[in-house]
Formats: structure tokens, C-alpha cells, sequence
């Protein structure tokens, strides 16, 4: 692990793997996304299975979204204030007692719609409170430099994974079991990854000029609250980002996860197969994509780049909505997938360089409650929705109305401006 010229080391996008703990935490978040990938198609088709109605799927689907929204910034408080791998481990046994749950009762009784969204709920909660304290530990146990490479990997493996191998593989599974059964795979995804994080050693004690970090006697939860409030508002770039992916994910999430299932099969054939792969599909170009940014360095325009690549990455719903072809909506949902994991790698990096790391936790669960508030109304109105408005009408104003906020956002939040007064190159810190 030699040092070598910067922007022209060949082995930069897994330097990170070179750290024991970082090895062990990356291979219980691989576990992890890849029950998340399973569940997804799994879910889908047990909904299906029980009543086959999109209004249903609406609901299990946002019951996952309103319990990420609720405790995504009780997690980030948490991640601020107790040992993040404690939180790590708390996540992944609640969500082994979840869907160890749809199994035992796939197996010995009859599913419904409400255990379905009962487990959606607290599959949703346990990200809420698993991401802030991810993400806030990375540069507790990784140097500055290898922060974009960590993250590259992440952004790699979830499309791989989420949107890729696990939603094929669940397909697969599903072509010969029930949902119930499908199920087990999932439950042993998770256990694994309880099991692994096991393993991860207590955080290193914080340097002395990090002397905040952790330090939270005579802070009250409030204080904590509005901190971190006050840094996004007084933060342009930081604020506009994130009013920015509330409106992208209004307008796009509820057509991706509630639609499309029902778009592919009313095109392509009831096999569900075809949706797994679809959605690997989106997962392959995200996997493309996070490696691509991860092998280089951080852009020195790093939030234009981040915002007009996320603005590009949906112009292909477009496309989604129109074609009748398998191959071309294929593709598209490669190019979205590439967009998105592109821009949220350097996202992600930017949030750990620039921002203070004792309220990093608070910040991220600030950005997942405000980019996702309106998740679950995207959600619950997909499905509704699609019976007065035409389904490929609903998937063109997804594709234009981000592309045309992101060129609004870089020019109100002054980006530009920013960017070049606070530079971030891999052998510095950069300020906020």
C-alpha cells in the first residue's frame, strides 16, 4: 500500500480494505444490502400473493419509507451519542426478528397485508437509525484520503447488491418457492451480517483537536437538534441539496418502487424474473458508476458535477415511461442507476469532509429526514395516482422535473462560488 502520485494509483478505490475494522463493517453492510435487495422482490410478490392490487403494494411500501422518515434523526442523535456499533448491532437483530417473523408465519400460518407492513415499518426504522451511525463512523476509523474510495465501495456494492444480485437471486427463488420461503435467504443474510459485526473493535478515542467528538455531558437533545439545524440553514449548499432531493425523490420514488413492478408485468409477462432483472439493471449502472467516481479523485467542481449528474440520472424515466421495448428500458434504468450512485458517493464524501465530526451522525439523519420526507406521500400516491393519470404521463414528469430543479438549485444555492472557495482534494480536509 504504497504511496503514489496523486489522482494515479490504480489500487485508490479499495485502499480502504487495508483496515481491519473497515473490512469487517463493509462485510456486514454487503450482508446487509443484499437482504435488503431480496426483500424488496420478495415483498412485492408476497403483497401480490395476498391481494393483487397496487394500492396494497402502496401501503406496505410506504409503511418502509414513514418508518425510515421517523427515525432517521432519533438515529442520528443516537449516532452522536452512543457507541455506533452498539447501534450497528441493535439494527440488524431487530431486523433478523422481523423477517425471521414473515417466515415462521409464511410457514405455520397465513400472511396479511398488516404483519407485511408491520415488518416494512421496522425494516424502514432500523435504516433510520443504521445509515447516520454508518456514516458517521467511517472517518472514525478510515484517514481523510480514503473517505471517497470507502464510500465508492458502498456505492458499488448497494446497486450490485440491492438493485442487482439480491433482487435476481430473490427472483430466481420465487420462480420456485413462495415469498415465505423465499424469506429464509433474507433471514440468513441478516443473521450473517449480526454475526460479523460482532467482530467490530470500540471506535479509536478522538484526537485532541476532535476533543467535541462524542462529548455530550451538558447537552441536551435539543441543543443537539437545533445545532445541527442551524448549520444546515446557514450551510447553502448543504440546505438546497437536500430541498432538492426532497422534490426528486416526490416525484420519482413512488413510479420506481410502486410502478414499475406493475409496468413490467403488464408489458413484458408475469415471470418475476423479469422485475429482478430489471432492477439489476438499475443496480449495474450504479455499481459502474460508484467505481468510476471512486477511482478518481474528488472532481474539483465537485458540487456542480454532483447536482448536474443527479439532475441527468432521471431524464431516462422518460424513456421508461414510453418504450415497449425490454432492451431500452434495460438500458435506461442502467443510465439512471449510474447517475444517482455517481452524484451519492461524492455526496456522501462531502458530507464527512466538510462537516464537523461530532454532529456528522445528526447531519446525516437530517439529510435522510429531509431528502425523504416526502417518501411516504410518493409512495402512497403512486398507486392511487396511476388510476386517474397515465402511467407513462407520471413517469415523463419524473424524468424532467429533477433535471430541471438541478440547474435551478446551482444557481440559487451559488455552487460554483462555493466549490472554488473550499476545495477538497484528497490531501486535505477542506472546511464547511
Amino acid at each position: 500500500m504504497s504511496a503514489a502520485p496523486p489522482g494515479r494509483d490504480r489500487w485508490r478505490a479499495v485502499r480502504p480494505l487495508a483496515h481491519r475494522d473497515f473490512r469487517i463493517l463493509f462485510g456486514a453492510v454487503v450482508l446487509s444490502i443484499s437482504a435488503a435487495g431480496m426483500w424488496a422482490v420478495v415483498m412485492v410478490y408476497a403483497v401480490i400473493r395476498i391481494d393483487d392490487d397496487p394500492v396494497q403494494l402502496s401501503l406496505v411500501a410506504a409503511a418502509n419509507a414513514i418508518g425510515l422518515l421517523a427515525c432517521a434523526i432519533p438515529g442520528g442523535i443516537a449516532a452522536d451519542r452512543l457507541p455506533r456499533r452498539v447501534i450497528l448491532r441493535a439494527v440488524e437483530t431487530a431486523n433478523v426478528l422481523a423477517v425471521g417473523s414473515v417466515v415462521v408465519v409464511g410457514q405455520f400460518g397465513t400472511l396479511t397485508i398488516v404483519h407485511l407492513t408491520i415488518v416494512s415499518f421496522v425494516l424502514g426504522a432500523g435504516a433510520g437509525f443504521f445509515f447516520p451511525s454508518y456514516s458517521a463512523i467511517l472517518p472514525r476509523i478510515l484517514p481523510a484520503e480514503h473517505l471517497l474510495p470507502a464510500n465508492g465501495l458502498e456505492g458499488a456494492v448497494r446497486p450490485a447488491l440491492q438493485q442487482a444480485a439480491g433482487p435476481a437471486m430473490a427472483g430466481l427463488l420465487l420462480a420456485a418457492l413462495i415469498p415465505s420461503q423465499a424469506a429464509v435467504a433474507v433471514l440468513l443474510a441478516h443473521a450473517a451480517a449480526l454475526v460479523l459485526l460482532l467482530f467490530l473493535r470500540p471506535e479509536p478515542a478522538p484526537a485532541p483537536a476532535d476533543a467535541s467528538d462524542g462529548a455530550v455531558s451538558g447537552r441536551s437533545i435539543r441543543h443537539d437538534l437545533v445545532e445541527a439545524v442551524l448549520f444546515t440553514i446557514r450551510t447553502p449548499w448543504l440546505l438546497w441539496t437536500l430541498l432538492f432531493a426532497t422534490i426528486w425523490v416526490l416525484v420519482t420514488m413512488g413510479p420506481e418502487e410502486v410502478l414499475l413492478p406493475f409496468v413490467t408485468r403488464e408489458r413484458f409477462g408475469d415471470d418475476p424474473r423479469l422485475f429482478g432483472f430489471l432492477l439489476a439493471c438499475f443496480g449495474a449502472g450504479g455499481v459502474v458508476g460508484s467505481v468510476v467516481v471512486s477511482s478518481l479523485r474528488m472532481p474539483r467542481r465537485y458540487l456542480t458535477t454532483m447536482t448536474l449528474v443527479w439532475g441527468l440520472s432521471t431524464l431516462p424515466f422518460v424513456i421508461i415511461g414510453l418504450t415497449h421495448e425490454y432492451w431500452l428500458m434495460a438500458v435506461s434504468g442502467f443510465a439512471c442507476g449510474f447517475g444517482f450512485s455517481y452524484g451519492n458517493v461524492i455526496w456522501g464524501t462531502l458530507l464527512q469532509r466538510r462537516v464537523s465530526r461530532h454532529m456528522l451522525g445528526r447531519i446525516s439523519s437530517l439529510d435522510f429526514f429531509v431528502s425523504l420526507a416526502l417518501m411516504p406521500i410518493s409512495m402512497a400516491l403512486a398507486g392511487p395516482l396511476s388510476t386517474v393519470v397515465a402511467i407513462p404521463v407520471i413517469f415523463i414528469v419524473a424524468g424532467l422535473v429533477p433535471f430541471v430543479l438541478s440547474l435551478i438549485v446551482l444557481w440559487i444555492a451559488r455552487m460554483p462560488q462555493d466549490e472554488i472557495a473550499h476545495p477538497l482534494d484528497d490531501d486535505e480536509e477542506g472546511s464547511p
